[in-house]
């Protein structure tokens, strides 16, 4: 029976590196930083720790690449919300991709942004991934201002205060204070609610905050 790490070879050198991430990021939720060690991960997924050290130079790289990761797999996910609508709807449902893939990854979700291992600080590279995962938000801001549903400004500012809302109530979702059935419909007026303050005048905002819908055409998200 092959290890992991031997399927991973088999598919290339980017399955060996999502392996050796993928459990690395299960040992740090199920058993914390202690359990990140280069001699457990390597004997849990059936490789040498010389493949580790190779590839990451040793944990701090390690947990650096962790960052990256949770980062670009968020920016694939912005990335990937089709261009349809109007600039406001395309922004909505950028907005609920973050969340949808926040609940898909919570693991890495916690290495982006609530520091599991104590005095790790990312590199100023991993930073700039970080930035660059929000590119399609700010864009989308951008455009709803050219489009003038929202009043001009700087996009990025704005789309940073979008992500703040978001993050707060991702996050308490995932900490289960907000049950499965009440998330969604607040996230959405949530959302909604910050958005509103940044309307032009010309820009009739609704007199209550939409309802999710299924094509996600309401609201305004980050």
């Amino acid at each position: 029976m092959s290890t992991p790490y031997q399927d991973a070879q088999r598919a290339g050198q980017d399955a060996v590196r999502t392996t050796i991430l993928d459990r690395s990021i299960d040992l740090l939720v199920a058993e914390g930083p202690a359990a990140l060690t280069m001699r457990r991960i390597a004997a849990d997924i059936g490789s040498s720790t010389k493949v580790l050290y190779t590839m990451f130079g040793g944990k701090e790289g390690l947990l650096d690449a962790l960052y990256r990761e949770g980062f670009a797999r968020l920016r694939r996910a912005q990335e990937g919300v089709p261009r349809a609508g109007d600039p406001l709807a395309h922004l909505t449902r950028l907005g609920r991709a973050y969340r949808a893939h926040a609940l898909a990854e919570p693991a890495y979700y916690r290495v982006m942004f609530e520091q599991p291992v104590p005095g790790f600080r990312p590199t100023p590279d991993a930073l700039a991934v970080a930035e660059g995962a929000f590119e399609a938000s700010a864009d989308a801001v951008a455009a709803c201002m050219t489009a003038g549903i929202f009043r001009p400004g700087d996009a990025h500012e704005l789309a940073k205060l979008l992500w703040a809302a978001s993050h707060g109530a991702v996050s308490l979702e995932i900490a289960g204070h907000f049950t499965p059935e009440e998330a969604a419909a607040r996230y959405d007026a949530l959302m909604t609610a910050v958005a509103r303050s940044f309307l032009t005048e010309s820009t009739a905002p609704p007199t209550d905050p939409p309802s999710p819908t299924a094509d996600g055409s309401e609201g305004a998200t980050a």
